[in-house]
């Protein structure tokens, strides 16, 4: 008999959409008074990007992450959600 077993590539579809709504959440919810602590979040990554010039191409490499408390409580629905299909 053969079992169903859940891809891992809807896992990580999940996550990143649970980001990205989380995330646009906490940014409209800046300015509401009630809601402005779904917006408090902590930005990291490099400050100014890596180049590297090579005269006839130029390479810029530069990484940013900005988690806040919206996107993490998307993360942690959309793993509920995802456990639910």
């Amino acid at each position: 008999m053969k079992t169903m077993s859940k891809n891992g590539w809807i896992l990580v579809l999940f996550l990143l959409g649970g980001i990205v709504i989380g995330g646009l959440l906490g940014n409209l919810a800046q300015n509401v008074p009630y809601l402005d602590w779904l917006s408090f979040g902590y930005s990291f990554g490099m400050e100014q990007p890596f180049v590297l010039n090579l005269q006839i191409l130029k390479l810029q490499l530069g990484v940013s992450v900005h988690i806040n408390v919206a996107s993490i409580l998307g993360v942690i629905i959309a793993m509920l959600i995802y456990r639910k299909v």
